[in-house]
């Protein structure tokens, strides 16, 4: 609606007033608009299943440009930034090495599998040559190789404990000790439907259904009884490798929901999973349950840590990193990239060079993950290359701080960054510090993939005994260890195992016996 200028008053400061409050409304359509402006362009690229921030070369080389442009006067002087990979965000291999071409051809069939000869000959008639009358003689063989499927096979054992008796005594063998006593379930059916659930993500009703078509009746109630007291079972082992994991230089933490039953609600509530990942000295992931988000529950998994921290900027932290908890706060350049990332869109002029910057650290990175670089060897790297990076960065958000909107998503990009600078510099200081979260956020994607099978936990319980297995799954997962041959070997031998020997039984540390009689 119009406004008549006849009627605005004539005193100045009523006037003024009037402006600075159309100007904030102002801002905040603005704010409003960009926010929905957001909320459509991710839910249009959820669709599109666009979900890689990766940027192509041609990209880098665009806002390479930019940067340049907007920064003649800090361009890097011959030579400074030899050990700067030229901003190629893709570089990574050794000095005059030349990336290795994709070999060609079919490649070898697994060399572990059992072979089974079979040899085709000639029939006896064809044996005989008619032009010059002679026997032919057997001088090479030629040998191709197919793979083919043995279908998954159920067999019952039958334990028989033989009695002996005197005139004064009787006495029984007895069978080995089992994971559940009086179940129908042996160690080696216990960790199928375990990794079919949890790593394969299979739902038990699935599972249920193959069994069926095995002619054997399991229902999912059943598998699900089994799952709960494999993790009681396995517990003390959990618990075990949460002390190794605390003993860790530093934890990287995310979270992530999950849908969970509740008989007192009409709906599925919301529940959370929280990764926790050791560092290299002490390779395992260990998730855990909480009905809520809050920060109770990181605050009592991580009571008595000190500490690195590495995590993204959830305000749950922020007590963590006070004196007396010990802690030490590492950002994560994933998460601030992102959003930078989401403002490219609507802001290509000033969060081009941003990435060019980003994308030249992560290049350091790459750098040195190619020449396996030790930790001091790549901390000395840093202070070489990355820091001199970090510091134009800074400086970049600082101009921009001043030429985007606050509650732009470019402003929103240069907040996070800059209220989060400290931690997001830490990464410097110590060549055991990762960059960013980015093992993290990959335990938490096989949650993901699972939560589109399975779908909800049935309860907090469930909730529970899913954090424990699923700490087991992906921590073989990280040591490069079987878990189906993993579950079976220690659900077979953790009933008699000695307790103050559990770290062996660890992923990292298992060596399997010599193969069970019924495996």
């Amino acid at each position: 609606m119009p406004i008549d200028p006849e009627s605005l008053p004539r005193d100045s400061d009523t006037l003024r007033k009037i402006v600075v409050d159309l100007a904030e409304q102002l801002d905040r359509s603005l704010a409003e608009q960009n926010k929905y402006q957001g909320l459509l362009r991710e839910l249009l690229e959820a669709q599109r299943n666009r979900k890689s921030e990766q940027l192509s070369k041609e990209q880098l080389a665009l806002f390479e440009a930019a940067w340049q442009a907007r920064n003649p006067e800090n361009e890097a002087a011959p030579g400074e930034d030899e050990d700067d990979l030229d901003g190629d965000a893709g570089a990574g291999q050794k000095p005059n090495e030349t990336p290795n071409p994709k070999r060609g051809g079919r490649q070898a069939l697994a060399r572990h599998l059992k072979r089974e000869r079979i040899v085709h000959d000639l029939a006896e008639s064809e044996k005989h040559c008619a032009g010059c009358g002679k026997d032919l003689r057997l001088i090479a063989e030629e040998t191709s190789e197919r793979y083919e499927y043995i279908p998954a096979s159920m067999k019952v054992i039958q334990d028989v404990c033989l009695k002996y008796a005197c005139d004064c005594t009787i006495r029984t063998a007895t069978k080995p000790p089992q994971p559940i006593e009086k179940s129908t379930a042996g160690a080696s059916l216990l960790a199928q439907v375990i990794v079919a659930k949890w790593a394969d993500h299979q739902p038990l009703h699935r599972q249920e259904k193959i069994f069926e078509r095995h002619g054997i009746e399991i229902s999912r109630k059943t598998m699900g009884g089994w799952m709960a007291q494999c993790a009681a079972l396995l517990d003390p082992l959990y618990q075990w490798m949460k002390k190794e994991l605390l003993e860790s230089k530093v934890i990287g933490t995310d979270d992530t929901s999950v849908k969970v039953l509740d008989r007192k609600l009409p709906f599925a509530r919301n529940g959370r999973i929280w990764p926790y990942v050791g560092d290299a000295h002490h390779p395992v992931i260990v998730y855990d349950y909480t009905p809520t988000r809050s920060r109770a529950g990181p605050a009592k998994f991580l009571e008595g840590y000190k500490g690195y921290l590495q995590a993204d900027a959830y305000s749950v932290y922020d007590a963590f990193f006070k004196g007396a908890r010990g802690m030490t706060e590492v950002g994560c350049w994933m998460h601030s990239r992102r959003y930078f990332f989401k403002a490219l869109e609507t802001d290509e002029a000033h969060m081009g060079p941003a990435l060019h910057l980003i994308a030249r650290l992560y290049a350091v990175e790459e750098r040195a993950k190619a020449l396996s670089l030790s930790a001091e060897q790549r901390w000395t790297l840093r202070q070489r290359v990355s820091t001199r990076l970090m510091g134009k960065l800074h400086e970049y958000l600082l101009e921009l701080q001043a030429e985007v909107l606050p509650k732009s998503p470019s402003g929103a990009a240069v907040r996070y960054a800059l209220n989060q600078w400290v931690a997001l510099t830490r990464f410097l200081e110590d060549g055991e510090l990762e960059i960013d979260n980015g093992a993290t956020e990959r335990a938490n994607r096989d949650i993901a993939l699972g939560r589109g099978n399975w779908t909800f936990f049935g309860s907090d319980a469930g909730g529970r005994t899913a954090a424990v297995l699923r700490s087991f799954i992906a921590s073989c997962k990280r040591c490069g260890v079987e878990p189906f041959a993993w579950f079976h070997d220690v659900l077979s031998r953790i009933p008699s195992h000695s307790i103050t020997r559990l770290g062996e039984l660890l992923p990292h540390n298992w060596k399997p016996l010599a193969s069970p009689v019924h495996a």
